[in-house]
Order: C-alpha cells, then sequence, then structure tokens
C-alpha cells in the first residue's frame, strides 16, 4: 500500500456489530410471515441490502407480499431492538484507527449496505460523523455488493484516484465489490465473520493496530 489517501469502512463487522440485532429483527420477520430460513439461507444474505434480501424472500417463497413492505417491517424491529439492546458497541479497535487515519489527514467514507437511517443511527450513538467526510449506504444505490457501485461513488465521494484508496471489508461480498471496483482491499476478520471466507482480499487482518504498519 503506498500513498493511500482515503480509507472506506464498510460498517456492520467492522465498526459495530450490529448483526445479532439484525438477526433477532429478520426472524421477528420471518415468524410473523411463517416461514423457514435455514441458516445457509440466512448466512447468503450477508452484505445484501434490506431490499433485495426481502425481494429474495418474496422469490423463495412465493409470498404475497411486497418486499418494501417487508423492508419497513424488518426496519421497525431493528429500530425497537437498536434502542432498547445495551450490548450494541464498537468493534475492538476500530475507534483508535479511525482516529489515527483522522489524525493522519487521511479521507475516511463509510460504504455500507445498511439503510442511511440505521448508519445515522449508529453514528450518533458513537459520535463518528466528525471522522467522516461521507457516507453511503447501498440502500440507496441502484446495485448492491458484490457490484462495485457502491465503492466507485466513495471514491468519487472523496474525490481521490482509486489506486490512493483502500477498502475495509469483512464480508466475502463486500470483498468482491471492491475487487470489481480495483480498490485494494483490506480484508477483517474477527469472530463475527461467520463463514466469510475473504480469500480475495488484498490483505487479511485480526487487529486494526496491523494496518499502522502500512499506513
Amino acid at each position: 500500500m503506498k500513498n493511500i489517501q482515503c480509507v472506506i469502512f464498510d460498517m456492520d463487522g467492522v465498526i459495530v456489530n450490529t448483526e445479532p440485532l439484525h438477526k433477532k429483527a429478520y426472524y421477528q420477520l420471518f415468524d410473523s410471515l411463517k416461514i423457514n430460513v435455514t441458516p445457509t439461507l440466512y448466512h447468503s444474505f450477508t452484505g445484501g441490502s434490506t431490499i433485495n434480501i426481502c425481494q429474495k424472500l418474496v422469490d423463495t417463497f412465493n409470498l404475497n407480499e411486497n418486499p418494501q413492505d417487508l423492508v419497513l417491517r424488518k426496519r421497525s424491529n431493528f429500530v425497537k431492538l437498536f434502542t432498547n439492546d445495551p450490548t450494541l458497541q464498537l468493534i475492538e479497535g476500530v475507534e483508535d484507527i479511525i482516529k489515527y487515519f483522522y489524525n493522519k489527514q487521511i479521507t475516511l467514507v463509510l460504504a455500507s449496505s445498511a439503510s442511511m437511517e440505521t448508519i445515522n443511527r449508529v453514528f450518533t450513538r458513537f459520535d463518528l460523523d466528525k471522522y467522516f467526510i461521507g457516507k453511503l449506504s447501498g440502500a440507496d444505490l441502484q446495485q448492491s455488493k458484490p457490484h462495485p457501485e457502491i465503492f466507485e461513488k466513495a471514491a468519487a465521494l472523496a474525490n481521490t484516484p482509486k489506486e490512493n484508496c483502500i477498502v475495509i471489508e469483512d464480508s466475502d461480498k463486500g470483498v468482491k465489490a471492491s475487487n470489481r471496483a480495483e480498490i485494494y482491499c483490506v480484508g477483517y476478520i474477527s469472530k463475527h465473520s461467520k463463514l466469510q471466507k475473504l480469500e480475495h482480499a488484498d490483505m487479511v487482518i485480526s487487529d486494526f493496530s496491523n494496518l499502522k504498519k502500512y499506513i
């Protein structure tokens, strides 16, 4: 990695682990729909936007439901859990590395498949907005990961050549999106990275402090 001017962060599994709350919210939705979503099917949703997941549910189970209505129901479940669950915390070491990059005057951009509502809720709760010049939600774009659109737009938002950017991702779909955007990808693997191989990442780390050796 040379002359890194911009770091593009994924959110879930990289900055904060909201996956347990999302999983509870989704399974509340599945129960209300009386459908049996297997662990394998659920894990296939990793890195996808909520609307794409809900569309897949409608298609897979032949549901007579509007996918957008399912999105609203799932988000309502999540908001209630987010507000009341005290276990939600930042991923270990991520606040320190964010401050490290910020103090080196490296541009930071958030590029997540989460809804902007969820992104803003997380950033407000943990006071992160002051470090980032912008936030992109995959839910608001035409294509979701592994399509490269979100990372291409993140680099454009940062006004930084892609060769001077890196992406930090914890999902295989996110790694593929970074590869397709031709942006160097750091795969972050942790206890939350279940069934994610990250084999196509340019570098794999399990401790954010390792990045200080290279940037």
